[in-house]
């Protein structure tokens, strides 16, 4: 159990939750303790003891999974008809009642490829063979499930209805949870622990690529939002209230040396004037990186009380202001930047245009930026083959005091395909910013105090 235990560890620490020697050590306390009878008790105990911060408990989870749950209990037997399989787990989920063994017979009926159910008895090294949840969830039709049992529930009135159905969606995602789960440790009998501990483990909200990222990860990725930003908001506080002295004024420092016989032993150092910087963010939010721009909007909106005034711009080839669609203190709804790219006038023929939009900035807000402006552009620099514009984003880097570019896409593909991420370089700096850890980095870092 203690080399288990180890193996553990080291995994999390694989997959971004930093456990030290001393949580290790209050870990195996724990398993002392609790006992590995029931491994409900077992996962909350040492949950409490290895994480730290919100969003590691869902890679936690998987990893406990795999290497605390016996993977070799027998695999419920193979459903012939499917539609018999379908009503026993809607009549499970309307019930409330534990759906664990209705996930491994499902899997076993419909996630089996490569002919990893021949081998479903015995642990085996099938080169291609495997188990899929998404094959198992696409066959059982969950939406057709979740609207089924919110129409079983009852209730008359529109309240009631959309309650029942918010608690079927959260049933059904608890099943599809336990698939996923039985899926997993399948695929290990298959393949090895550690092999799917290191590559079949889904990543958590923090380290989700925003490109790629679905809609219950971005659902996941908004819980964020608030306590990164109050995290931020405090290291900007700190950096501010550190920046208020600023330069040594030689000519007082050399007039006090006087006093120590000429020796600067207390340097005078000039006061440097109160005042918050402005924010004004230019943000892409075509579909491709509309996931990225509404998180980060979202991000420096909460982080407004940090500036004395924050403007934001959204554009696909054409750029206008949408600050407008931001309220103080309350997050803007699921989907907003569609709402934007429908209703705020960023879009004419619907395809990316960096140098139109960069154009029209100039041409009509230009005067929003200032000497105290720190401008950020959220995009991909992906231009269709279009006119990158250089010349806009000089004269826009000529006007504000500093601008930072957040590119969603991993570095090694800005200079591939329609991407003029290497000619906006030139004029601008480029950061990567392709998930929640990497962002927050870069604007705590970048961000004037």
């Amino acid at each position: 159990m203690s080399d288990r235990l180890v193996g553990f560890v080291g995994l999390l620490r694989e997959h971004g939750i930093h456990a030290g020697p001393s949580e290790t050590v209050d870990a195996a306390a724990t398993i002392v303790a609790l006992g590995t009878a029931d491994s409900r008790v077992l996962r909350s105990g040492l949950a409490a003891c290895l994480l730290r911060r919100n969003g590691q408990r869902k890679v936690f989870d998987q990893l406990f999974d795999l290497y605390f749950l016996d993977a070799t209990r027998p695999i419920a037997a193979s459903s012939e008809d499917s539609d018999p399989l379908r009503e026993r787990i809607i009549a499970a989920l309307i019930q409330g009642a534990d759906t664990a063994e209705l996930a491994r017979e499902a899997l076993n009926t419909f996630g089996a490829y490569g002919g990893a159910g021949e081998s479903a008895g015995r642990v085996t090294s099938a080169s291609g063979a495997g188990w899929s949840s998404y094959l198992t969830m696409k066959s059982l039709r969950p939406d057709e499930i979740s609207e089924q049992v919110a129409q079983t529930m009852g209730g008359t009135g529109q309240f009631d209805a959309a309650v029942h159905t918010i608690e079927a969606r959260r049933r059904v995602e608890q099943f599809r949870s336990a698939v996923q789960a039985e899926a997993r440790l399948r695929s290990a009998q298959l393949r090895g622990t550690d092999y799917i501990a290191r590559r079949g483990v889904e990543s958590g909200g923090d380290s989700t690529d925003f490109l790629g990222a679905r809609e219950q990860d971005l659902a996941e990725m908004r819980r964020l939002v608030h306590p990164l930003a109050r995290k931020l908001a405090t290291r900007l506080a700190v950096r501010r209230k550190k920046a208020v002295r600023g330069q040594i004024d030689l000519r007082r420092t050399l007039r006090r040396s006087m006093a120590t016989g000429g020796v600067p032993i207390d340097p005078v150092l000039r006061a440097r004037r109160h005042g918050r910087p402005d924010l004004v963010v230019l943000a892409d939010v075509s579909g491709s990186v509309t996931g990225f721009a509404e998180f980060t909007l979202q991000l420096v909106q909460a982080l407004q009380d940090q500036f004395s005034k924050v403007r934001s711009f959204g554009f696909v080839d054409t750029c206008a202001e949408i600050t407008g669609y931001f309220s103080p203190g309350e997050p803007p709804p699921p989907g907003f930047a569609q709402n934007i790219v429908r209703e705020a006038g960023v879009a004419r023929f619907g395809s990316s245009n960096y140098g139109e939009a960069l154009q029209g900035f100039v041409d009509h807000y230009l005067d929003a930026l200032g000497p105290r402006t720190c401008v950020l552009i959220l995009g991909d620099a992906r231009t269709n083959r279009t006119d990158p514009n250089l010349a806009a984003l000089e004269a826009i880097t000529e006007r504000a005091k500093a601008v930072y570019w957040l590119n969603p896409e991993p570095s090694r593909s800005w200079n591939t395909g329609d991407s003029a991420a290497a000619a906006y370089t030139e004029v601008v700096t480029m950061h990567e910013c392709r998930n929640v850890t990497q962002l927050a980095e870069v604007i705590g870092r970048l961000l004037p105090a």
